[in-house]
């Protein structure tokens, strides 16, 4: 992260037919900002066209630089990958391309609400709906979807050659947030599993710098969530019962701006938990009580 130049409002060439531009959304879970890519030379596809920004427009208006946009394509509906959808899509033209429309990872318990369907755009309607392994060309690039939920439940991640834009499942600066009912732990190990098996040889994250030796990394992801449930399992064992408690004992020393962040990763680790049968909620969200089952 620290080495990583995001170049803000410039077109950074990263790959042949890929380029890159960063928006200045700087923050403590958008790191340097939200990567929008340019793929191919004479017609472009554009992927996620990032906040609403007017610098951010003004600098990807200058890289397609009159060229034919045929699709804008959307890995998910958060808002700092889609607020800008309308703007760009009234500059440059092109069809939006997506999973669907946002819906939550799982049913809302009785009485429950999803206090993080204000962060996404849940009047997103893409104009070409994509499933896993639907593919959409124009006459310089062929991109193939691959169904990643968990981060949220419409998450798409889409490869191009060798390459793979992992949106924010797989990001190059920080492990991914997971915050029930927005998205779901589960979903997300089983999505981590899927990208293991393909052969891709680089990630174009969501968020910072490009991933090279990308199986080496999603393994290691996989095993440092693996390592934090045995941990959650490990101090319920020991009498914690609150999200709260669990918080304070397994990140000592976190900046106080990133503990919703965890109490909210905690939480999807739980509720993956419930799902394999291993731990009893009482209650939902951050206030449940939990036990060993």
């Amino acid at each position: 992260m620290s080495d990583f130049d995001p170049r803000h409002g410039e077109a950074v060439h990263v790959a042949s037919g890929i380029a890159r531009v960063t928006a200045p959304n700087t923050g403590p879970f958008t790191g340097t900002g939200t990567n929008t890519y340019l793929l191919g030379e004479t017609e472009l596809m554009i992927v996620d066209p990032g906040p609403s920004d007017p610098a951010h427009l003004e600098a990807l208006v200058n890289a397609v630089g009159g060229r034919r946009v045929t699709h804008i394509l959307v890995t998910h509906t958060h808002r700092d990958h889609v607020d800008g959808l309308g703007a760009l899509q009234r500059a440059v033209g092109g069809e939006t391309v997506g999973e669907g429309p946002y819906r939550d990872a799982r049913p809302l318990k009785p009485g429950e609400v999803n206090p993080f369907a204000s962060a996404s755009d849940t009047g997103f309607h893409p104009e070409h709906l994509v499933g896993d392994g639907d593919q959409v060309s124009n006459s310089d690039v062929t991109v193939t979807a691959i169904a990643t939920p968990g981060h949220t439940a419409n998450h798409l991640a889409f490869t191009i050659g060798d390459d793979l834009l992992s949106g924010d499942h797989v990001m190059g600066w920080s492990t991914t947030v997971i915050a029930p009912p927005d998205g779901s732990m589960k979903d997300y190990m089983s999505s981590l599993d899927r990208l293991m098996a393909r052969p891709h040889k680089r990630y174009f994250p969501g968020h910072g710098d490009l991933i090279v030796e990308p199986q080496r990394a999603v393994a290691a992801m996989k095993s440092h969530r693996l390592m934090r449930e045995r941990a959650i399992a490990d101090r319920l064992s020991k009498g914690d019962r609150t999200i709260a408690e669990l918080v304070d004992a397994l990140y000592v020393g976190l900046d106080p701006r990133l503990k919703k962040g965890a109490a909210l990763s905690v939480l999807a680790h739980l509720e993956k938990l419930e799902l394999d049968r291993k731990v009893h909620a009482e209650g939902f969200g951050t206030d449940a009580v939990w036990t060993p089952a």
